[in-house]
């Protein structure tokens, strides 16, 4: 890893310091749960950033950090789906447990077929959930089209996971080179996304409704 990937990586984890903040803010003034949920997946985002700074690209081989790692597009989509569609919550937190507990078994004792359609497919849900969701609230006016970065920010992990996944299968879709001299930008890139959907999500919401 060169210092220009580190750097991207700082960066990413000072976004993510700040997200949670915002989030543990917003917790505190409504008691809302989803933002328990966003905070857990932004916590987890900063956590693997100082774990790649610290010990480089080889500790995506750990089948543990796989794991982890997951928790940080299911938390979000799980968030998104407690704030817009409380009534589905319970059901989507399931399909979060499940989906951890399939990676988990898959990665840690299963063949590598299995691990990477296991995983591909747990990244797939919880993608489209962050790809939808924002235009599907924006369109309605319940936020202002801002939150669409959100959708553009679950695109940005969406294109990252599914290539660490295949690349881990034997069956890169992008060259390895090619993923891990984008990788860190890429996350940088997707946590200011982030960052500014859910920032500007309710500005100018009464323009769009």
């Amino acid at each position: 890893m060169n210092y220009f990937d580190q750097f991207m990586l700082l960066l990413t984890g000072l976004v993510a310091i700040y997200l949670l903040q915002f989030f543990k803010r917003e917790y505190k003034s409504t008691n809302q749960q989803h933002n328990i949920y966003y905070m857990m997946s932004f916590a987890v985002l900063l956590i693997s950033g100082l774990l790649l700074i610290g010990l480089g690209y080889e500790i995506l081989s750990n089948p543990l950090v796989v794991v982890v790692a997951a928790v940080i597009p299911l938390a979000l989509a799980l968030g998104l789906i407690s704030e817009f569609f409380p009534q589905s919550e319970r059901y989507y937190l399931l399909f979060v447990i499940v989906g951890l507990f399939a990676i988990a078994v898959t990665r840690l004792g299963g063949p590598s077929g299995a691990a990477t359609a296991v995983l591909a497919t747990v990244h797939s849900i919880a993608g489209l959930t962050i790809f939808l969701t924002p235009i599907h609230v924006s369109k309605q006016g319940r936020t202002s089209w801002s939150f669409v970065w959100v959708t553009i920010g679950g695109t940005l992990i969406g294109i990252g996971g599914i290539s660490l996944a295949f690349l881990k299968a034997g069956s890169p879709i992008l060259s390895e080179e090619l993923i891990f001299t984008i990788l860190a930008p890429l996350l940088f890139l997707m946590a200011a996304a982030f960052a500014f959907g859910f920032i500007k999500k309710d500005s100018g919401k009464s323009l769009s409704a």
